[in-house]
């Protein structure tokens, strides 16, 4: 019987693969993993042919674009990657970890369970100085600068043009810089101006010279009595951009008075009879508490500002922001009752509640702000103005078109706010000119978690620098490109195996071609003894060395038995544990690689009965109808088995759906390894299930090791590498090792601490964002290290709880519950 036959009817049969249909849900200890995800849910994937390539920072923006905007703000997909059901994405959150490259990564693989585990899409990150200010400042297309509001109306209604508030401030919505009096403004409108007569003996403020649309803003509203020299100040209160109080202090004037306004004021002698605190101390705290760049808001704040003695120069004054004709102004209660929908200073209280004032001020401010003065008239023309637009006949002349308004901005950051949706930057204080509100300044990556998870709201849009790792490198003493060398030394060691005794004479050809049926080999270096010959073979993935390990320990190679083993050094003491955490990690849930033999190889090497000590397939080291044989010598062709997408497909689509096949054959040469993406996972090891069968076909199958993304590492790292191809290789091993392992276990905990960080913060993301974690890499006179960048779309229908506490994709613990 035909072979190919027996195993199309095996599979179609309810075994392996039928059975993995049922491991949706898997039970493992106190916890449940689900694999399904919600229908409809966002999805991030890339390629595998484009994972092979690094990313640019262009790239990323084109993403992030992509995500906040979509097709329908005019923004095309990336042509990178695929992000499904754009519409469904609910806000962009990225992190910056300061100072950490793909290889660090994958030194402390083992410790970052949380990156490893929750991010599905990892793709190499080319070196970038400045992610965060390149993230706000780049550019997007001119047709995703406008906001749906003003695409569906662009024309004003004449009877509009004219209004105070029109008039004034235009239609377009703009930061709190376009609301603060100019001095001219604040000269006219009678407030303490420095260098003013009258204001000699006011107090100034520590005040920049100017303000940003980020800067914060202050409410501010004070109470006085009636002395015998006029109105004095009795109460000032003071609250922060969030609305909590910050200072209410009473004021003993300085002069007797005579009427205490109880009426407005809400004042009596009795409280005023044991305070002490003077005009000056109430002055020196105001100073204190204000940042340089700080924005008073009150509603006439001039008033105020006359009574506390202080000349403040960046001020906003609601009843100049809700204008009326003929330079009349609206009472503060009428503005709260209509816009805020709040009543302040009702009857039944004895006087103002200046807290209270000062809260509705700086709420009508950011209301008008967000809102823009073209909606606010539109909103409440009627209710604040008294009369409504009525349509005229259409015999009437035409209005002259008004003239444009000045371009709007494509920066990202500004398309966002015009867009109505929050931008958030929380990390160390930078000399970037980000030019966001609710911008933060904070030196931990403890404080920088804390502030974010307290918003009360996640900002659409967030960027969180993590500096911990970046300062604890700062800390070690030896030289940097020293760690980066060892790093790749130690990833290289995963792909090296040393193989010998061959007889003498035995060439570095014919170690390629009996190796090369596991897998491409990078290169080979041959070791002769003073009797033997042993070789150096090193990979160019991960998969190659385990093949080599399970087939060829042991082969009888003309007469002699080889062994077939990885160097013993300290790099390889965990090399178990991260072999078994790269077979589960959630990059390779659904990826199988596999080797095409020579048939005559096929009869010649040992059946992978087991890989990593892991069994998957049914069988003896002997296959029936396949012992063992030697080699003698004889150059096998391997060339002429190569393996095509079509011939891939069509051997392993019995297991399930091939969702994508990679083969990167060198040039000039055929194809003889390939990666296959399934589906799911469960197709993944029902082919595994069937290795001796797929072995019977010359098909030698490894669970996928190596992360789509690697090979794009690997050959950049090989592109810029500065060691000088002629020093000595002992000598170059000698120097990547003598890095103590001290600032090893100095930099363990501070990666734990990290990772545990990252945890808290992707755990407390709203369902629906679009999570991204850069490793930005870096550039030095030695060369570049390249970055990573790891993407995955927060659900909380896919992340569930696992047994310790921690939550892993569903699809990691498959694997394990298989072995």
């Amino acid at each position: 019987m035909d072979p190919t036959t027996s195993l199309k009817r095996k599979y179609v049969a309810p075994t392996a693969h039928k059975n993995g249909k049922r491991l949706l849900t898997v039970q493992e200890g106190n916890g449940t993993l689900e694999c399904e995800r919600p229908h409809r849910s966002p999805r991030i994937s890339v390629l595998l042919d484009r994972l092979q390539e690094p990313i640019t920072m262009n790239d990323l923006t084109e993403l992030l674009h992509y995500a906040a905007l979509g097709k329908a703000g005019g923004v095309k997909q990336p042509s990178w990657c695929r992000l499904l059901h754009q519409k469904r994405i609910a806000a962009l959150n990225v992190v910056i970890v300061e100072g950490m490259t793909q290889s660090h990564f994958y030194k402390h693989y083992l410790a970052l369970l949380h990156l490893r585990s929750n991010y599905t899409t990892r793709v190499t990150f080319m070196p970038y100085p400045d992610v965060a200010s390149r993230i706000f400042s780049s550019e997007v297309p001119k047709s995703a600068t406008l906001s749906p509001r003003h695409k569906e109306s662009s024309q004003l209604h004449k009877a509009l043009k004219h209004h105070p508030v029109i008039a004034k401030f235009g239609t377009q919505r703009r930061g709190l810089t376009a609301y603060v009096l100019s001095q001219e403004e604040m000269i006219k409108k009678n407030y303490p101006v420095k260098g003013m007569p009258g204001f000699e003996e006011f107090m100034c403020t520590n005040s920049a010279d100017c303000v940003t649309d980020c800067s914060p803003m202050f409410g501010l509203d004070c109470e006085m009595c009636l002395t015998e020299k006029g109105n004095e100040l009795a109460r000032v209160s003071l609250v922060d951009n969030d609305g909590n109080c910050v200072m209410d202090e009473l004021v003993k004037p300085p002069n007797q008075i005579i009427n205490y306004l109880t009426r407005f004021s809400g004042i009596t002698a009795a409280m005023l009879k044991p305070v002490k605190t003077t005009l000056r101390d109430v002055q020196v705290k105001l100073r204190d508490l204000l940042p340089s760049d700080a924005v008073l808001v009150g509603h006439s704040v001039n008033s105020d500002l006359l009574a506390l003695k202080l000349i403040h120069p960046h001020v906003i004054d609601t009843s100049l922001l809700y204008r009326r004709e003929f330079g009349q102004r609206f009472k503060l209660k009428v503005l709260a009752e209509t816009v805020l929908r709040r009543e302040i200073q009702t009857e039944e209280r004895m006087g103002h509640n200046p807290t209270e004032d000062a809260v509705a001020a700086l709420e009508l401010a950011q209301y008008f702000i967000k809102t823009g003065p073209r909606q606010v008239v539109e909103l409440h023309l009627e209710e604040l103005w008294g009369y409504t637009i009525q349509e005229e006949p259409t015999d009437c002349e035409p209005e002259p078109e008004p003239e444009p308004e000045p371009a709007p901005s494509h920066r990202f950051a500004d398309v966002l706010h015009t867009h109505g949706r929050k931008v958030s930057y929380i990390g160390k204080r930078s000399d970037i000119a980000l030019n966001l509100c609710n911008q933060q300044w904070h030196n931990t990556d403890k404080e920088v978690l804390a502030t974010f998870r307290s918003q009360a709201s996640c900002p659409f849009l967030s960027v969180l620098p993590f500096s911990s790792f970046s300062d604890c490198l700062k800390r070690c003493t030896l030289h940097q490109q020293l760690q980066y060398e060892r790093v790749c030394a130690n990833l290289r060691d995963l792909c090296v195996v040393f193989a010998g005794p061959f007889p003498a004479g035995f060439s570095e050809g014919e170690v390629r071609r009996l190796f090369c049926c596991c897998g491409p080999v990078r290169k080979i270096k041959m070791m002769n003894a003073t009797v033997r010959v042993h070789a150096k073979v090193e990979f160019e993935l991960l998969e190659g060395a385990v093949l080599a390990l399970t087939t060829l320990n042991g082969l009888s190679v003309q007469g002699q038995l080889i062994k077939v083993q990885r160097p013993v050094d300290e790099s390889m003491l965990d090399v178990d544990l991260t072999l078994d955490a790269l077979m589960c990690d959630s990059l390779n849930s659904s990826n199988l690689y596999t080797v095409k033999l020579n048939p005559r190889v096929a009869q010649r090497v040992h059946f992978p009965a087991n890989i990593n000590g892991h069994a998957f397939g049914s069988g003896s080291t002997a296959v029936d109808g396949f012992p063992p044989a030697k080699v003698n010598g004889t150059q096998h062709t391997t060339g002429k088995f190569k393996l095509s997408e079509e011939m891939v497909r069509e051997t392993f689509s019995p297991f399930g759906t091939v969702d994508q096949v990679a083969l990167h054959p060198k040039p000039g040469k055929h194809a003889r390894h390939a990666l296959i993406k399934f589906k799911s996972s469960e197709e993944k090891y029902a082919a595994l299930s069937s290795t001796k069968d797929l072995w019977r076909e010359n098909y030698l199958l490894c669970p996928s090791l190596t992360p789509p993304h690697l090979p794009s590492w690997v050959a950049l790292t090989t592109a810029i590498t500065t060691v000088d191809p002629d020093e000595d290789a002992a000598e170059d091993e000698e120097r990547t090792h003598t890095v103590t392992s001290s600032e090893d276990q100095e930099m363990a905990p501070a990666i734990r601490k990290l990772d545990r960080r990252l945890w808290k913060l992707f755990r407390s993301l709203p369902d629906g964002t679009l999570s991204v974690v850069i490793l930005p890499g870096h550039t030095s006179a030695h060369g570049h290290s390249p970055g990573l960048c790891l993407m995955e779309v927060k659900n909380g229908q896919q992340w569930k709880k696992a047994g310790r506490g921690e939550s892993r994709p569903a699809g990691v613990d498959l694997l394990c519950h298989l072995k």
